[in-house]
């Protein structure tokens, strides 16, 4: 399904970015009611997260699409969204997005519910880890290279039984003003089950415009990152959603290659790979 949709107001755009001069941060109250409302939003999706892994996948999917839009909501995070996102029927479906902000979670689920697949450490985090583990995340120890066939396997079994899983490929999080290496290793389960890949590019701007630079999850802590979201007037999150990919024929680092050029271009960013035999993008082949 081919869209560009503004989730904040509900109609359809014909960009995403704002000129519109405001202030550059909010006001001490403002940011005081805000974190009120983020608190009571906090209690009401660990609430949800104790009775969802006893749901259907049709009510998870509903419950967890309203949580995050409403986080978003909270965090005054505009949405929109463009290009093919997939289908609520469609079988054998992962996503790979490049990865700025834990935010990124959240606007991914707000437009296409999916699992995701996260680092290890995330289980630790205070409230959040517990919330994650309920809502289906499937967690990765990175340190491990021999992790990666165990995590693999729950990938497979994920999307051979209708869930949509979605992973971040560069490992890591950037500034959003590049884009870095994408690893192939958690794109083998797509080539094993012969899934379709749907690359999504990820951008945050400011209120001028700009890349935003209170939303990058980089050396610095969830509370520190929270801090600086609650600071800003409103921040705009675009996401992309590129042609999809049909992995059969390929191998998991045509898969890569491919999906990074197509985030490089749709971002207009230099695509991080520099070895030879890039494949171009879009792939050959029927989509």
């Amino acid at each position: 399904m081919n869209s560009k949709f503004d989730v904040s107001s509900g109609s359809h755009v014909r960009g995403c970015h704002n000129s519109a001069m405001e202030s550059p941060t909010t006001s001490r109250l403002t940011k005081i009611l805000r974190s009120v409302r983020l608190l009571l939003h906090l209690v009401s999706g660990f609430a949800q997260a104790a009775v969802y892994p006893h749901l259907g996948h049709r009510t998870q999917k509903r419950m967890a699409q309203r949580w995050a839009a409403g986080l978003l909501s909270v965090l005054s995070i505009r949405l929109h969204y463009e290009g093919a996102v997939p289908d609520s029927e469609a079988p054998r479906v992962m996503l790979a997005a490049n990865h700025v902000s834990w935010l990124d979670v959240y606007s991914l689920i707000s437009v296409c519910p999916a699992r995701f697949v996260a680092k290890s450490e995330i289980q630790g985090w205070p409230l959040l880890g517990w919330f994650s583990r309920n809502a289906g995340t499937l967690f990765i120890e990175r340190s491990k290279r021999s992790d990666t066939a165990r995590i693999n396997e729950h990938i497979a079994e994920a999307v051979v039984s209708g869930n949509r899983v979605a992973i971040f490929p560069e490992g890591t999080t950037s500034r959003g003003t590049e884009l870095r290496h994408f690893h192939a290793s958690l794109l083998q389960p797509a080539v094993a089950v012969g899934a379709t890949l749907f690359p999504v590019a990820v951008r945050y701007t400011d209120t001028a415009g700009q890349v935003s630079e209170a939303t990058p999850y980089v050396n610095i802590s969830l509370l520190e990152s929270l801090r600086r979201i609650l600071q800003q007037p409103w921040i705009n999150v675009e996401l992309i959603f590129t042609e999809p990919i049909n992995s059969g024929g390929k191998n998991r680092r045509e898969l890569a290659r491919y999906a990074e050029s197509a985030i490089a271009s749709a971002l207009s960013l230099p695509v991080p790979h520099k070895g030879s035999g890039i494949p171009p993008y879009p792939p050959n082949g029927p989509q």
